[in-house]
Parts: C-alpha cells; structure tokens; sequence
C-alpha cells in the first residue's frame, strides 16, 4: 500500500558525548523516509530553502525508496534549522536553538499524484498543520500522527480535533503524561484512545514502547544498548515510527499483531539510527542486516519471551 510522511526536512547542529557534527541532514520527514524507504516506497511531503544543501538532497535521494516528488525548495525561504546539546545519558537533551525558516509559511501542497496515498503518517508539525493535509488525502486507510510538548501546551484544541480524526498517535511518555495527566503509560494511552485514535504507541526511550488499542496491549523492549554504541539519539523516535509504518505499508494489514510485529522492525531501524550522526546509520541500510538484528533482537528476549517480538 501506497506510504506517505508529512513534515519537516531541516539542518541540524548536534552535540553528544561522543562528539558533535554541524549541519547535518535532519528533520522528522528525512529520519521517517530513511528507515520507511528500507521496507517499502515512501512518498515525502516537506519544504526546504535555497539554502538546503545539495549534499542533502543527494543522501535522501540515494534512498532508492525515498520519492521527493512533494518536496518544495523555496527560492528566498531559509530551511528549518535545529541545535541540540545532549547530557551525558543521552536521553536529556538542550535545546540550542530553533530557526524555524519555512515553517512560518504556509504548509507545502500535496502533489495530485501522491493524493491517492492510502498509508499516512503526518510527523512532527502544528496539529492545524496536519489537519490540513488530511483534508487532500481522500484515500487514506491507515492514518497516524506523531505531536510534541510544545503543541500540546499552546495549540491543544487544534491537536484534540486531529485526534478527533486519525487512527494512531505515536508519543513519548513525557508528552503522554503532559497530554493526560496520567503518568501510568496504560492509564494515559486509554485516556488517548478516548481522544480519538484506537492505536496508540508511547514510546519509554532505553525501556521500549507500549502499544495499547481496543484489542490489547503490549511491551516490547528496547534493542539491547550493549549491542549498539550509541553516538546520536537525534530522530530515533522518527525512525521508529519510519520502520513501523513502513512494515504496515508492506504488508497492508494493522491488526493487533501486526502492530506489534512493525513495532519490532520500528525498534530495529530505530536501533541503526542511534550508532551515528544524521541519517548515516540507515544509509545503504539492507533488508539483510534488519534481519540480522532482528535474530538478535529475539534471543535477547530469551526463551518463554519470544512471544513479545514477534516477526511473522
């Protein structure tokens, strides 16, 4: 089934305790692409500057699946630009600064081919924002949004309409707890589900996701850190998430277990982003080496476990 991802594409300047890079390709769009585009053909949806690196459009379009078609390059706009500095754990991190550049403008238009897209993901962006490509995306099936602190603290009624009308969400436990005030990751996804979407994920950093729905619930863990050095947490929940719809979009079914079968593929291409800089880690990423680690995946869940990953 036909993949789509709406959001940013922008340049990053991190800082981690293995080191630092400086603009580098970035953005929810570019991570989502990178790990979606190993499983199945992904169609992007984004606006950059003129000042967006040539090299960058290079890397995204050596992803054999990555279509750009809906990319804008706007002559006279300056492209999203992002700095972080991550603590020595590596789950905090500061924000530097934030140039927003074409995200003050107005949302980047959908091409007519790509209209008939039935897989959506809408990433990171205004809730307004997301609404608004759901309105030029009259095929879609399986829809899913991802959402961050900021719009939760100053445009929660934009966000609980387009809750009010997708399928999933995809968060992290501190947003889930802003978002409900329940800091029990199943108690909130519950409160969740009551907003609108019957799929939600929360994902718990080194301690995996949670997937709850109307069906079930289920945990898996995180990709054994021992097994990955981690140089650059940057776009590993986008990757996540480019990894799980990925697989849903491959296989056309989101059913309770295939849900947890993509939340694993989710977490292994999540697991490849964290071992570089950038989109270094997914690029020339084989189907060979996903399933090499998802074999190591499943005995670290160890025998009588197994369940919990599944694959089929």
């Amino acid at each position: 089934m036909s993949l789509i991802v709406t959001g940013t594409i922008g340049i990053d300047t991190v800082e981690t305790p293995s080191g630092s890079a400086q603009e580098i390709p970035g953005g929810s769009c570019a991570y989502f692409a990178a790990a979606a585009s190993c499983y199945t053909p992904t169609r992007v949806v984004a606006a950059v500057g003129d000042d967006w690196p040539s090299q960058h459009r290079a890397l995204l379009e050596s992803f054999s699946g990555i279509d750009l078609s809906g990319l804008e390059v706007r002559n006279g706009s300056s492209t999203f630009r992002w700095g972080g500095k991550y603590l020595d754990n590596m789950n905090d991190r500061e924000t530097l600064f934030t140039d927003l550049g074409v995200l003050e403008e107005a949302p980047p238009s959908i091409p007519e081919k790509f209209q008939d897209s039935e897989i959506v993901f809408l990433a990171n962006t205004h809730p307004g924002v997301q609404r608004g490509f759901l309105e030029r995306l009259p095929e879609r099936k399986f829809t899913v949004a991802d959402t961050m602190d900021l719009w939760i603290n100053i445009a929660r009624d934009d966000l609980m309409t387009l809750l009010s009308e997708i399928d999933g969400l995809i968060i992290n436990d501190s947003e889930a707890l802003l978002l409900t005030d329940r800091r029990n990751p199943f108690t909130a996804a519950n409160a969740i589900m009551d907003m609108g979407p019957k799929v939600v994920v929360i994902k718990k950093g080194e301690h995996g996701a949670v997937l709850v729905t109307p069906d079930g619930v289920a945990i898996l863990p995180a990709y054994p850190a021992d097994d990955v050095m981690v140089v650059d947490p940057t776009g590993c929940g986008d990757s996540f998430a480019g990894g799980m719809m990925g697989w849903i979009a491959s296989h056309g079914s989101w059913d309770f277990a295939d849900l947890q079968t993509a939340m694993a593929w989710g977490t292994i291409s999540a697991s490849f982003t964290l071992g570089a800089f950038a989109l270094e880690g997914l690029q020339g990423l084989s189907m060979e080496q996903l399933e090499e680690r998802m074999a190591k995946y499943q005995a670290a869940a160890k025998v009588g476990h197994s369940s919990a990953i599944p694959t089929s």
